[in-house]
């Protein structure tokens, strides 16, 4: 296992790795933008097109692409490190279908067209509901695999639910923009709904690092964690309000977008000694680093209408499960 010390390196490595990404972000768009003149504009408070289109447009999805991939990066790894599952991501305890079921009700009610920050608050509690469904149902000293079968299940009634309001919406134009909503994009988000978000987003990362010490102790077994003097139960319950923030709001404010979680902490476990605690910084920001540049890809393909983000990286995440469930089988 590697040092403590050699961490930092690579966790500020990858920061920096990250705000490049953003930065990148920035400048990638269908207009071509000054992006020194626009900064300049903004900062001298001048409402030119520059700054106009850097605040309003570049600057909101370059900043949630880093926060929602590090919301999905962190999420992955500390869920991981939980279930001790190669497999395991945000989906699997249901906070992601559950955040998108609020999302969803809030399109079919009309309500997304009546104030602006009604999609993202029924995302966020919906992730809430399903965290608290999976807590109540699993039970507070419910084992690793009765706490996944619980997730399953949730994962399952939400997207039935989802399915449910999808086809007995009477307005077809709304199936239309739900469909496309729930397939993930990072285009046209406002700083109001970063605003909203990025609070509820952080109070979900201090809850998920600061459980790095417990997940080290974990991956020794339970019993090991135990006379360690860590309280397992209250870990799960810390880790699902952790997700349950992070991601409800990520998924509230930029719809599906899956592997994220799954394949980053996999590419970056190696690089941390194999190390559940260490990997949970690491894997943020190689989450950031990976939706930021799959967001400026979506930009470069010259295809109209642009695709959708959660399509992207499923397509990039699909084929990285499909040789990691190779790679389980011939070790088993």
């Amino acid at each position: 296992m590697t040092s403590a010390p050699r961490a930092w390196p690579l966790v500020a490595t990858l920061g920096a790795l990250a705000l490049a990404g953003m930065l990148v972000s920035l400048g990638v768009g269908y207009a071509r933008l000054d992006i020194g003149a626009a900064i300049a504009d903004a900062l001298a408070g001048r409402d030119s097109v520059a700054a106009l289109v850097l605040e309003q447009l570049r600057l909101p999805r370059a900043a949630l692409g880093a926060a929602v991939g590090f919301s999905l990066g962190l999420s992955g790894a500390a869920l991981q490190g939980l279930l001790r599952n190669p497999l395991a991501d945000p989906g699997v305890i249901g906070v992601s279908g559950g955040a998108a079921f609020g999302a969803v009700l809030v399109f079919y009610s009309g309500l997304a067209g009546a104030f602006a920050l009604a999609l993202p608050l029924g995302g966020v509690a919906g992730a809430i509901l399903a965290a608290t469904a999976l807590y109540v149902l699993a039970g507070r000293g419910a084992g690793m695999m009765t706490l996944i079968l619980a997730g399953a299940t949730i994962s399952a009634f939400a997207g039935a639910l989802t399915a449910l309001a999808l086809n007995l919406s009477p307005n077809p134009y709304a199936v239309y923009e739900i469909t496309f909503w729930l397939m993930g994009s990072l285009a046209d988000r406002s700083l109001p709904q970063l605003w909203l978000a990025l609070p509820l987003m952080l109070a979900g990362w201090a809850l998920l690092l600061a459980s790095a010490p417990a997940l080290d102790a974990l991956s020794l077994g339970e019993e090991t964690a135990m006379s360690l003097g860590f309280n397992l139960a209250r870990l799960r319950a810390q880790l699902i309000a952790g997700t349950a923030l992070a991601v409800g709001a990520a998924v509230a404010v930029s719809g599906a977008i899956g592997f994220v979680g799954l394949f980053v902490p996999h590419l970056l476990r190696p690089l941390v000694g194999h190390r559940p605690g260490r990997l949970l910084l690491v894997s943020g920001f190689g989450g950031a680093i990976a939706l930021t540049l799959a967001d400026v890809a979506v930009r470069l393909i010259p295809v109209h209408p642009e695709l959708k983000l959660g399509v992207v990286t499923a397509l990039i995440g699909a084929p990285f499960l499909f040789a990691l469930i190779d790679r389980l089988r011939r070790e088993a």
